[in-house]
């Protein structure tokens, strides 16, 4: 059974070590403590890794600290500790656990093991103490253990979750230091009395004036005050009663009282003392020393109220953890309200401590995170900092105000008059919140709070910044942070959401999906940063549309979301509308003036769709159809996705048909107008699906160059026109003149071009290959179709111009071009007959390429009369139907290649 002395004195001793608090050395001076104050010979604190391994922080044994080390728990009394309950083995502990080499190391007959909990709940490690003899504990020893693995466990964590917190540490030794100095220099006196009703000092040695304000020679002989008149009233006669029985004993006296210092404070002073009695055993006089406890019983009262606290929050995170601190510590320092407070930005310490009084902060406002109110929890709310209590913790890092100028709390009607505050900082020792309580009346003393408030801003500092980590953490997984919009991330949660409310209730669900035109036409002509301010701009008119519950976000690039709950189509299409007029009208910008326009497309639930889940999906395909069109504005309709689908199968099909070998090559012939013989044909690819049938070259030839196949497709053309021209000269048929391939614009991007169709049609010259591309086709990059068509020139193929008059070629570019030929685009040739325009048009191309000294073919010739006016207008060769339809290659040469 311990003494409550003894009781007091363990508990500072632990509350020594507690202070010790985000120090490198914590895990060791706990050990080392416990080891002493529990009398045992071994005392380790052990993280638990995820491999139920343990890796020792301290290690106390022996009377000295060790070497930290790492076991695995399995088959060790250790494992029946983590995460499960505390465990006492008191005696033969090695034989239960024989494979254990720890034990049988240290020599251990006893084991007694806690497990540590994180803030969060979860199990990370374990404390233990182990003796070489058996051992039992008594209910204080088990509350020591049981306050030590809790405060283990909380620093444990708060180094598992945060990066080790400098400033912090550096406060703690400097508290450390202090409290280090304050109690081994205390002040006190040696002093000589009589034994009479004033206890007048004849003696008293110069630590007097530090343990009352009086100077020995203003206390001796009670020249200016008697010392029995500094005692407190209320202890003035229990401790003539506690003296004089010592006396009577004829034994030494130890009392603990209070003075009234003479600067007014309260002091404790511990006395211990004896009479000196003459021969006859009369007292002379009582002699001895008083020594000033004020601060040890300040600090076991600290140490009371710190494990209160520890015990009723330590385990809480969040919220919950803020709103029991704050509630537990205006109960326990009797104030009437207090408060933990976020700043809205982070002051570093330079700023905070050297920042002139009237300077403003880079923090503007506070936000509550925790708000009690005569003992009631409060509604959290945001404040202004300047002039308020707040700004001034910030600046002084600790403030105490004991009679100063009304505070109203925010929230709240409770009008403050004194105050105690205390700045939290985070790792980097930037200040990001306070910690307050407040009195309504005036404030007499303030040590024990501030003390409290001292050792326990530790841990709601590093509590604050994780959980302004975490709101950091959520604002970049769900916000965008250039126009400040929710993300995609977070607007399809949100989406999710509605759509299940939506569906649960059979209410409409409308979504719009937004894209700007040409906006990276803007994003590379004038750099990101306007781009950037432009988004932001559109974003703003976005957010501030005069429409109940609508949500926006920017989902990526220039595209935007909206979602409209409990719309219709009527309203719906006003506010497309709408927004078309907000985002047209004119943005100026680094003393530019910027014109932007959208495309919109939208469906709605559920008239559109049967499931919200294909509420997106169905505003992506309309909001593609939008982007096609003049308009702009595309409501969602079945077809559209019906369209979409097959040009998805289609690509697919195509793409193994293609690697596959599954299309076919046909070939039209190409007639000389005058001399009515073959003068080359033109190869076409065709396409016959197992499911489909004919699918139509207007059709999968465009969805090629549109999905990246077209260059897959023409070097399969080159090959097989390549091969088929070889077969035919194997067989004695050769074709005569030319065979036409066409070139896309995307084959004609590769200035390597000529290499490459040298290589695929090697197996033939190039003098029986004409390559064509489209006039539009040349105009993309002239200057480059220029050096192209020059090397195809010298490698010996021939070069039509196809569907010419349709493009915007110039004359200049056009007689620099390498081309042999200009074929007559077909819409010119069907009408000419009838239409004077078309003839003039036909005529004009005829006559540049005789300037130009090139030759014409004219397409799609279907009738005798066309061909007639075409070789009179001198026209040099045409192909159509009226010479003969595309043919198979077997068919093609029964026809043309035979006779």
């Amino acid at each position: 059974m311990h003494t409550s002395k003894e009781e007091a004195e363990i508990f500072r001793q632990l509350g020594e070590g507690f202070g010790r608090s985000g120090h490198p050395n914590f895990f060791a001076t706990l050990v080392e403590q416990l080891a002493r104050l529990l009398n045992v010979d071994h005392a380790l604190v052990a993280v638990v890794t995820e491999a139920n391994i343990a890796e020792t922080l301290a290690v106390w044994s022996s009377g000295a600290l060790q070497a930290n080390i790492t076991y695995p728990l399995v088959g060790t009394p250790c494992e029946t500790v983590v995460g499960v309950e505390p465990c006492l083995y008191a005696c033969d502990v090695q034989s239960r656990f024989p494979e254990d080499d720890l034990l049988s190391e240290l020599g251990a007959d006893s084991y007694m093991g806690l497990p540590l909990y994180a803030p969060d709940g979860s199990a990370i490690g374990l404390l233990a103490v182990l003796n070489n003899q058996p051992m039992a504990f008594d209910g204080l020893e088990n509350e020591i253990l049981r306050i030590a693995a809790a405060q283990a466990g909380a620093e444990l964590g708060r180094r598992q979750a945060e990066s080790a917190l400098r400033k912090s540490e550096a406060a703690a030794k400097e508290n450390e230091r202090r409290l280090n100095t304050l109690l081994n220099h205390l002040p006190g006196m040696a002093y000589r009395c009589l034994n009479d009703n004033d206890w007048t000092m004849q003696l008293v040695s110069k630590g007097a004036e530090a343990l009352t304000g009086y100077r020995p020679d203003e206390l001796e002989n009670s020249r200016i005050t008697s010392f029995a008149n500094l005692i407190h009233k209320e202890d003035h006669d229990r401790l003539v009663k506690a003296v004089q029985s010592a006396i009577h004993q004829r034994r030494p006296y130890r009392v603990t009282f209070r003075i009234r210092h003479r600067d007014g404070s309260e002091r404790w002073l511990w006395g211990q003392g004896q009479a000196i009695f003459s021969d006859e055993g009369d007292v002379l006089c009582l002699e001895g020393f008083i020594t000033d406890v004020t601060d040890q019983q300040e600090a076991q009262r600290v140490q009371q109220a710190v494990v209160q606290v520890a015990s009723t929050v330590t385990s809480r995170v969040g919220d919950d953890y803020f709103q029991q601190l704050i509630s537990t510590l205006t109960t326990l320092l009797e104030a009437d309200a207090g408060f933990i407070a976020l700043l809205d930005q982070a002051v570093p310490s330079q700023q905070s401590e050297h920042t002139h009084p009237n300077s403003l902060l880079p923090a503007t406002t506070g936000h509550t995170v925790s708000l009690v109110v005569d003992g009631q929890i409060r509604k959290n709310h945001t404040f202004l900092l300047r002039d308020t209590p707040v700004e001034r913790v910030v600046l002084e890092q600790e403030s105490v105000v004991h009679h100063g100028q009304r505070f109203t709390l925010p929230g709240a009607t409770l009008s403050a008059q004194a105050w105690i505050g205390r700045r939290l900082d985070n790792a980097k020792g930037e200040a990001i919140g306070v910690m307050m309580v407040f009195y309504q009346a005036p404030l007499t003393t303030n040590a024990f709070a501030t003390s409290v408030l001292q050792i326990l801003s530790n841990g709601a500092a590093a509590e604050l910044e994780r959980r302004r980590d975490h709101r950091h953490m959520h604002q970049l997984a769900y916000t965008d942070s250039t126009t400040g919009l929710p993300n995609r991330v977070q607007f399809m949660e949100h989406l999710r959401e509605m759509g299940q409310q939506a569906q649960k209730q059979q209410s409409p669900l409308a979504l719009l999906l937004l894209d700007l035109r040409r906006f990276k036409e803007i994003n590379d002509l004038y750099g990101h940063q306007i781009g950037d301010q432009l988004l932001a701009t559109v974003a703003g008119r976005l957010r501030h549309l005069e429409l109940p519950g609508v949500h926006c976000a920017r989902l990526s690039g220039d595209e935007f979301a909206l979602l409209f709950p409990h719309t219709e189509r009527a309203s719906l299409d006003e506010v497309v509308k709408q927004l078309c007029a907000l985002v047209n009208r004119p943005i100026r910008l680094d003393r530019r003036v910027f014109n932007l326009d959208v495309s919109i497309g939208f469906a709605r639930y559920p008239s559109d769709v049967a499931k919200v889940s294909e509420l997106f999906n169905a505003a992506s395909i309309a909001l593609h159809h939008a982007k096609k069109r003049d308009t702009n504005i595309s409501p969602y309709t079945q077809t559209m996705r019906h369209t979409l689908e097959r040009r998805q199968w289609m690509t697919e099909r195509l793409h193994r048909a293609i690697l596959e070998g599954r299309l076919e090559l046909y070939f039209q012939p190409q007639v000389d107008l005058h001399t009515q013989t073959l003068t080359g044909a033109e190869a076409l690819c065709r396409w016959h699906d197992p499911e489909w049938g004919w699918v139509s070259p207007g059709e999968f030839i465009p969805l090629a160059e549109e999905r990246g196949l077209i260059r897959l497709l023409g070097d399969w053309v080159l090959e097989e026109s390549a091969r088929q021209l070889s077969a035919w000269q194997s067989a004695g048929t050769p074709l005569p003149g030319r065979l036409s391939i066409n070139i896309s614009a995307q084959q004609f991007a590769d200035p390597r071009l000529t290499a490459h169709i040298a290589t695929l049609t090697s197996s033939v010259s190039p003098s029986t290959i004409g390559l064509e591309l489209t006039e539009s086709d040349f105009m993309r990059d002239p200057d480059q179709a220029i050096i192209i068509t020059h090397a195809m020139r010298k490698a010996g193929y021939a070069l039509f111009i196809d569907d010419f008059g349709t493009g915007y070629s110039s004359l200049s570019y056009l007689r620099r071009f390498a081309a042999d030929a200009l074929k007559i685009d077909i819409s010119f040739v069907r009408d000419m007959l009838d239409n004077h325009h078309d003839r003039a048009i036909v005529q004009t191309i005829i006559a540049m390429a005789n300037t130009l000294e090139m030759k014409t073919l004219a397409e799609g010739v279907e009738s005798a009369e066309q061909a007639a006016l075409l070789a009179e207008m001198g026209c040099n060769q045409a192909q159509g139907y009226w010479f003969g339809r595309p043919l198979p290659a077997d068919e093609f040469a029964r026809t043309w290649l035979n006779g």
